[in-house]
C-alpha cells in the first residue's frame, strides 16, 4: 500500500471520528451508528497498514485513550462500546482483534 491511499484511508478515519465526537456532545442517545462508523474506519485501515512500518500519527491519536475518553465524557456509553474502544486498541496497536465469539477453542 502506497502512502497515497493510506493517507486518504487515515483521512476516512479522522472524518468518521470528528462525525462521532460531535454527536458524542448531543444531547440524547449515544450515537451508536456514528460510532461504528468509526469503528470500521479504524478496522479497515488497520487491516491495509498492518505490514506498514508506521501507523499514521493522526490515527493513532484518536484511537489512543478512546476509551477513556468516552467513560469520561459520557455517562450513557453502553458496555459494548466500552469493550469495542478496548478491541480498537488491540486491532490497531497490537495487531489482533482480542474478539472470539465463534472462534473459541473446542470444550469452552
Amino acid at each position: 500500500m502506497d502512502n497515497t491511499d493510506s493517507d486518504k484511508l487515515a483521512e476516512e478515519v479522522m472524518d468518521a471520528y470528528a462525525e462521532f465526537n460531535m454527536h458524542l456532545h448531543d444531547k440524547g442517545r449515544f450515537p451508536n451508528n456514528h460510532f461504528k462508523t468509526f469503528f470500521h474506519a479504524v478496522v479497515s485501515y488497520s487491516d491495509a497498514t498492518k505490514n506498514a512500518k508506521m501507523i499514521h500519527r493522526n490515527v493513532a491519536s484518536a484511537v489512543n485513550g478512546f476509551r477513556e475518553m468516552l467513560q469520561l465524557k459520557s455517562s450513557r456509553v453502553p458496555g459494548k462500546v466500552i469493550a469495542d474502544a478496548d478491541r480498537l486498541e488491540c486491532i490497531l496497536f497490537g495487531g489482533n482483534d482480542p474478539y472470539f465469539e465463534g472462534d473459541e477453542p473446542p470444550g469452552l
